[in-house]
């Protein structure tokens, strides 16, 4: 399957009912602990990699890879040498 372009996956997802879609670029190695948002996210690896460990679970994430993450819902994120960048569209709670 293609990567759809950031204009597809935004209009993709704001019909979908998703308030807001970004652009997130992490720095290399960087990890975030355990935390949760007050909006839910669906979200696309478009570069790097990144680690995702929620429920308990880590998922190794790359380009093409697709996650979602729920409202209030606690996670961890720890992204790749190079660095990660995805897109995501959030849902406002």
């Amino acid at each position: 399957m293609q990567m759809p372009s950031f204009e597809e996956f935004k209009a993709t997802s704001l019909a979908a009912g998703y308030d807001e879609v970004l652009v997130r670029e992490w720095q290399a190695n960087q990890e975030i602990a355990s935390h949760d948002h007050p909006f839910a996210v669906t979200a696309l690896v478009v570069k790097g990699e990144m680690w995702l460990t929620l429920d308990g679970q880590t998922r190794h994430l790359l380009p093409g890879d697709r996650f979602e993450v729920g409202l209030r819902t606690q996670h961890a994120e720890r992204y790749g040498p190079q660095g990660t960048t995805f897109w995501v569209a959030r849902k406002n709670g």
